[in-house]
């Protein structure tokens, strides 16, 4: 990357920037705040009962929705894109889902960790030994699961993320995002935000001077990184 210290922040005294650190700190914490208030309505939120008997294909053989929690109080679904007629899983998902940590801390707050995608087990299962992950990944290649929960529209695969809640035998969903509300769960994008060239992408408000692409096309599967490669995403 060319340098060029015209592009640069201001530079100031240590005490200058005690201060001025401070203040972003004030409305860092006000954020916080209002992260608080919004997880604390998201708890309050309806929900609504899943009377269909979805099924579904993983490594242990057929399941249920109510499998998938695989005996815990409540279920957090990944979406992920992967159509049936694809090679490979969305590279965009993929980041995400390299980013998830150890479920077993899920785990002990009585919460399971699952993907789901409309692609057979066939193409899901070598796919997922290549990228290293050993989160439970089912297939709704058999169902109208994808369908019904919006993860497959007449545009294409959409990903997303759903909350379920089990009450003996009933299941509840209580959340969905999709789209730039899955940002949270992607370290990579949170780390990048904390550093001065962000995520270097146009879209951002950055100083005149800042490095930046088009969203999307610097994305790879972490195995495809290098020189001269085209963007594997399969967003827009």
């Amino acid at each position: 990357m060319t340098q060029s210290s015209a592009a640069l922040p201001n530079i100031v005294s240590q005490e200058e920037w005690l201060a001025a650190r401070q203040e972003l700190l004030e409305k860092e914490k006000e954020s916080t705040r209002a992260l608080d208030a919004l997880a604390a309505e998201r708890r309050r939120l309806p929900m609504v009962r899943i009377d269909k008997d979805y099924r579904f294909a993983g490594k242990n053989g057929p399941a249920s929705l109510l499998e998938l929690f695989d005996g815990r109080r409540q279920l957090i679904m990944y979406h992920f894109m992967f159509d049936p007629s694809w090679q490979e899983g969305c590279v965009g998902c993929s980041m995400l889902v390299d980013n998830l940590g150890h479920t077993a801390h899920l785990h002990a707050r009585d919460t399971s960790l699952v993907l789901v995608s409309r692609a057979p087990l066939e193409r899901i299962e070598p796919f997922q030994k290549r990228m290293g992950w050993t989160i439970p990944w089912f297939s709704s290649f058999d169902s109208y699961f994808n369908d019904d929960f919006g993860a497959t529209t007449a545009q294409g695969e959409i990903p997303g993320l759903s909350v379920f809640l089990r009450d003996g035998d009933s299941v509840f969903r209580t959340y969905y995002t999709t789209a730039r509300g899955t940002d949270r769960l992607n370290a990579n994008f949170n780390l990048l935000d904390l550093t001065p060239f962000g995520r270097q992408e146009e879209w951002e408000d950055s100083p005149g001077g800042w490095p930046q692409t088009r969203p999307y096309i610097w994305w790879r599967y972490h195995d495809r990184y290098g020189p001269a490669q085209g963007s594997d995403s399969c967003c827009h």
